[in-house]
């Protein structure tokens, strides 16, 4: 439904969005995630053809943006981070206007019903847009997006600034959206991301950095492996092994106490299983083991751990990159300089054979 084709953005010559490639599915959910400056909004105003790329493409529905951009957008639903309403306009008058602006061809009054009915604002059609809640406003903003009923539904932070049960509410409808639709929701709250998306794409620094199904994106990083463990012993002397002890990289004694038992958090190395080893351990030592848990590791650790990860690998990049660059320096001196020195030499010996 969307294809994204060696996408390219430059300001001069800063480089928003590089290279970047993927393509969302009929009917999947993708949460395109970044930290600030990534590229993120840069990338969305082009795929809403509101900029133009500086090289690659963007197909909607095999249309390109930039060479049917009318037809492309027909396919698009767009609520920006702000929605675009006039606030001296009922919920009627705006929706009405909205219809008469795409041009929409079905039967209004049934398609408007049917929207206000599934968004669930059919009671506030009659009242000013600006005397909403910012709940019903956001809702007439997604109202506004689904007029025409357009195969792609784009979400730029649709839950900003909402209340706990506003944003429940929202997430809801966005999942149902999903049903027929297909969805981008670009967010920074990853709760959110991990409550409806079936997929989540992160760029940073303008270049894709994961792209994986919600429930793998783990996967995207060598993640460390956490547990709480319950061992009966002496509380600092079990703390003193734990982080002394090879392969775990992290160890803190947790507030839960059960009789002479303290529950620790520890870490272990990539690819390393600590079980049985600190099983042995503990029992040479007579510390029983109470109880294990593994612990996943959480949307947000993910987030960070994927983001700090490429930006090492850029970082190292960089390092070559100079290293080639003051090498091949070096070499081209090092050229000059024997080239100036043969020169001398030759002139000297022309010198010697004219005396």
């Amino acid at each position: 439904m969307i294809k994204i084709d060696h996408l390219v953005k430059n300001y001069g010559n800063f480089c928003a969005v590089d290279d970047i490639s993927f393509s969302v599915e009929a009917g999947e959910i993708v949460g395109f995630l970044g930290p600030n400056g990534a590229g993120k909004s840069t990338t969305m105003n082009m795929l809403t053809g509101y900029l133009s790329s500086s090289a690659g493409s963007i197909s909607i529905a095999g249309i390109d943006i930039l060479e049917n951009p009318l037809e492309a957008k027909k396919k698009i639903g767009y609520l920006p981070e702000q929605p675009p309403l006039y606030l001296d306009m009922t919920v009627d008058e705006y929706l009405n206007f909205a219809y008469e602006l795409k041009d929409c061809k079905y039967n209004r009054q049934k398609h408007l019903d049917e929207i206000c009915n599934v968004v669930k604002i059919s009671d506030v059609r009659k009242r000013l847009i600006k005397n909403l809640s910012k709940g019903y406003k956001q809702r007439v903003g997604i109202a506004q997006a689904l007029i025409g009923n357009p195969p792609v539904i784009i979400f730029d932070e649709p839950t900003i600034g909402l209340d706990p049960k506003q944003i429940i509410e929202i997430r809801n409808l966005i999942r149902n959206l999903g049903r027929d639709h297909t969805v981008i929701l670009s967010t920074h709250i990853l709760q959110e991301v991990q409550a409806v998306c079936d997929r989540i794409v992160i760029i940073n620094k303008g270049k894709i950095v994961a792209d994986e199904k919600t429930e793998n994106i783990s996967r995207a990083i060598e993640n460390n492996r956490r547990f709480n463990v319950k061992i009966s012993g002496p509380q600092r002397e079990v703390l003193a092994m734990l982080k002394s002890k090879p392969g775990i990289v992290y160890a803190e004694v947790l507030a839960e106490r059960d009789g002479d038992a303290y529950t620790y958090m520890i870490e272990s190395e990539a690819g390393i299983d600590i079980r049985k080893n600190l099983f042995y351990t503990l029992a040479e030592k007579n510390w029983p083991l109470i109880g294990m848990e593994a612990l996943g590791m959480s949307l947000e650790d993910i987030f960070i751990g994927i983001v700090d990860k490429s930006d090492e690998r850029r970082s190292l990049r960089g390092d070559k990159t100079n290293k080639s660059r003051h090498g091949k320096a070096a070499l081209e001196n090092q050229i000059a300089t024997d080239i100036m020195k043969n020169t001398r030499d030759a002139q000297k010996n022309d010198t010697d054979i004219i005396k």
